[in-house]
């Protein structure tokens, strides 16, 4: 099994990602749960449009018996497992703590072998890498960490800061970096700026997703590109960085 937490500046598009890169690993035979890290719980809207998954903090709070795993995970129709953690009232509670109590949950109810996962996808918010938000990280949760970042300057330093806390966890069993998922913006000297971006962290550029109209117009409709332009350069490059992925990193046992 392949887990993988997908970090990165808050709107550089790291649902998008995740959505996409699911969906054609779905249609590549994989078993596939993403879960959404986020107290918006926004996560998986374009995997199952026209539903509404409730957050599984919410069933946490409002169920007096213990809550099962088939009512926190949601099949979508396109055959993705779906988890959103959700998170308090804003202003009220820490969202990094529930982030952490529902990967609790999903562990301690052995969620990945019941349903016989093969690749988890942990879509994290924005670039928060302290408390909860740290915990697809760590021992236990994923395997590595992905970064999504354009060529733009608060993306870079974004990454930058991500990968530092990344560097900080070595040698306590935490997440390695697995490499850079470049999202271009076509911002001026973007070709410069990843490729330095990815010497100064020390990885490699695993996928490059192309800026297009494409993707905006897949999200006004409430799905995927993959979905709706499978034959378009930006699918082809979701398509692209799912194989890198299945070939660059080998299978982990099963938790």
């Amino acid at each position: 099994m392949r887990k993988f937490a997908i970090y990165g500046k808050g709107g550089i598009g790291k649902s998008t990602t995740c959505a996409n890169l699911a969906l054609v690993l779905t249609g590549l035979g994989k078993k596939v749960l993403q879960i959404g890290c986020d107290p918006k719980a926004d996560s998986t809207l374009s995997l199952h449009p026209g539903q509404t998954i409730t957050p599984v903090l919410r069933l946490l709070h409002e169920k007096k018996q213990r809550l099962s795993l088939e009512e926190a995970v949601h099949l979508a129709p396109c055959g993705v497992y779906c988890v959103e953690a959700g998170g308090p009232i804003p202003g009220l509670g820490c969202a990094g703590r529930g982030i952490g109590m529902v990967l609790e949950f999903l562990e301690r109810e052995k969620a990945y072998s019941k349903l016989g996962i093969d690749c988890v996808l942990y879509d994290v918010l924005g670039d928060v890498v302290c408390g909860g938000f740290s915990m697809p990280m760590r021992k236990g949760q994923a395997d590595y960490v992905l970064i999504v970042s354009s060529g733009e300057k608060m993306s870079c330093y974004a990454a930058a800061n991500i990968a530092q806390a990344i560097a900080n966890f070595q040698g306590r069993g935490y997440a390695a970096l697995g490499g850079l998922i470049v999202n271009r913006r076509d911002v001026e000297d973007e070709e410069e700026s990843v490729k330095a971006l990815s010497q100064s962290l020390g990885c490699d550029i695993l996928g490059d997703i192309p800026h297009s109209p494409l993707v905006t117009r897949a999200e006004r409709e409430g799905k995927t590109v993959i979905s709706l332009y499978p034959q378009s350069d930006v699918a082809q490059s979701f398509q692209n960085l799912a194989q890198t992925l299945l070939t660059r990193f080998a299978d982990k046992a099963s938790a």
